[in-house]
């Protein structure tokens, strides 16, 4: 049974039109993923789905009874609150039942024996009601979803405000969990998950007796839970029935036919073209020419296919450096106590190496430490004099009233208009794009605008953390090769396993202390 319906959708951003009259359907138990390059408009989707953002024209309708789940990891929530009253929202009316029938025994005891028999069917009315609905459970169930996204049960006890932005997303994402919604709209779940609370969350998805529409950037997340593939191409949503693999099998081979049947039709209508340029204007074969000409007009033209987005990243090499490019002795980073045991190893010219843990234990801070952005906790560390250092901070925001035109001229106000114009468009970003305001970007488009910033910083050593972050799967793809084409020392930070395998010599995994 259809539980969505939509027709004819059509939205535009700023000056490009997202979906030009699309479609879609999705079905009860559907779990499907939604996939599609940067700025195509998956986010922005999922937000006219949940009726946060409206149409320009066409509907969008969920059956009437359908209760939708939407992820917001930015949310504003009380930072006041602790966790555990935030969680437990979700069973209000369950805690209010069970209050009642509190009472309603603590009455009956005390009732006189003809009103004591109504009070005690009430109650008894109640707890049945209470156990139909696993409120028994509530303690257990709450204790598998934080621990399985990651964290630790004493995190129930913590205001809100104390969390890091890790944490706070992984709660949002629980409470939403426990909602048990008919249908979730999750918009990059697995952002702040390391591997094995990935693969916590895609058992999880696997297992929902509900709908679902997934958007991530992650292949081997995607194929692990989707039976149904959504996918935005020119302006339209595109419906594959099957996973993740079965999807990109099926689009090679749409792509294949179209651009036969492109270029088919294309000889087909140059060649009625010249016969009517010859024939129009002869008597003998002017009908059979007007004829053709009529044909042409009504002839439904097959759209010539588009390619993914190609990339052109490239980090340039400055000059070398000698053998020991940094050494850490005895090393413990973090901020009012140490987070990681003490580190000792040497990084040497050439190696590229991957940084790995779990989410809070100290990867970005080991970072901002060895580029003396924060103080060290105890031990040192120490750089060879000739490092020349390009750093991507996953945190690092740029700012948001400027156009990616404005930012790339600020840090380069030596280029002219088209060396601008063509460093932006060897890392996606297009003519429209490089127009529009940073704010109004989607988070893959913003990482390639910081990328490009990269590329005329001369360095012998690259230190990237988190740089896949938001970005879709051929520019993922690109970055990748970028890296390893790149001649100096590496330090990247990453969780996606399947990226860093391919590129790093070694793993430093940090441990807690």
């Amino acid at each position: 049974m259809s539980i969505l319906e939509v027709k004819d959708l059509s939205f535009t951003y700023g000056e490009s039109m997202l979906y030009d009259k699309a479609s879609m359907r999705l079905f009860e138990g559907e779990h499907a993923v939604l996939v599609g390059p940067n700025g195509s408009g998956k986010s922005t989707l999922l937000k006219l789905l949940d009726y946060r953002l409206a149409p320009d024209t066409g509907k969008i309708e969920w059956l009437p009874t359908i209760r939708v789940g939407y992820l917001d990891q930015y949310a504003q929530i009380d930072g006041n609150s602790d966790v555990k009253t935030y969680l437990y929202e979700v069973f209000y009316d369950l805690f209010e039942k069970e209050s009642r029938m509190e009472w309603l025994y603590e009455e009956a005891a005390l009732a006189e024996s003809h009103k004591q028999n109504k009070l005690l069917v009430q109650a008894a009315n109640l707890q049945e009601q209470l156990l139909d609905s696993d409120f028994y459970t509530i303690k257990s169930l709450v204790s598998k979803i934080i621990q399985g996204l990651g964290l630790e049960m004493s995190v129930l006890n913590q205001k809100i405000k104390t969390l890091s932005g890790g944490m706070r997303a992984k709660i949002i994402l629980s409470k939403l969990l426990l909602e048990e919604a008919d249908v979730l709209l999750l918009d990059e779940p697995t952002n702040f998950l390391d591997i094995s609370h990935i693969e916590w969350l895609s058992k999880f998805l696997t297992d929902y007796h509900k709908s679902f529409i997934v958007v991530s950037h992650q292949e081997d997340f995607l194929e692990s839970i989707a039976n149904t593939v959504l996918a935005l191409e020119n302006g339209q949503i595109t419906r594959y029935k099957g996973n993740y693999n079965h999807y990109l099998k099926e689009r090679e081979l749409r792509y294949e036919q179209q651009k036969k049947a492109y270029s088919s039709q294309t000889k087909f209508i140059k060649r009625t073209e010249e016969f009517i340029q010859k024939n129009i204007v002869r008597a003998s074969t002017t009908k059979r020419a007007q004829s053709r000409r009529k044909m042409l007009a009504k002839l439904e033209r097959v759209q010539r296919p588009r390619q993914e987005r190609t990339y052109q990243f490239f980090f340039p090499m400055g000059r070398s450096t000698g053998k020991d490019v940094i050494k850490m002795e005895k090393l413990e980073v973090g901020y009012s106590e140490s987070l990681i045991e003490p580190l000792d190893f040497t990084i040497m010219k050439g190696e590229k190496v991957v940084i790995t843990g779990e989410n809070g234990i100290g990867k970005s801070t080991l970072v901002k430490t060895i580029l003396d952005i924060i103080p060290e906790i105890a031990g040192n560390y120490e750089w060879i004099d000739t490092a020349q250092i390009a750093y991507f901070e996953q945190d690092s925001t740029l700012e948001h009233n400027l156009t990616p035109f404005e930012i790339i001229h600020n840090a380069y106000p030596h280029f002219v208009r088209k060396e601008i114009m063509d460093l932006l468009g060897n890392h996606g970003v297009d003519y429209d794009m490089a127009r529009r305001k940073i704010g109004s970007l989607s988070g893959g488009e913003k990482t390639k605008v910081r990328l490009a910033l990269l590329r005329h910083q001369k360095a012998n050593v690259l230190i990237l953390d988190e740089p896949t972050n938001h970005l879709d799967v051929a520019a993922k793809e690109a970055l990748k090769e970028a890296l390893i084409d790149f001649p100096g020392t590496i330090i990247l930070v990453s969780h996606e396993s399947l990226f860093y395998e391919a590129i790093c010599d070694y793993e430093i995994a940090l441990y807690s202390q």
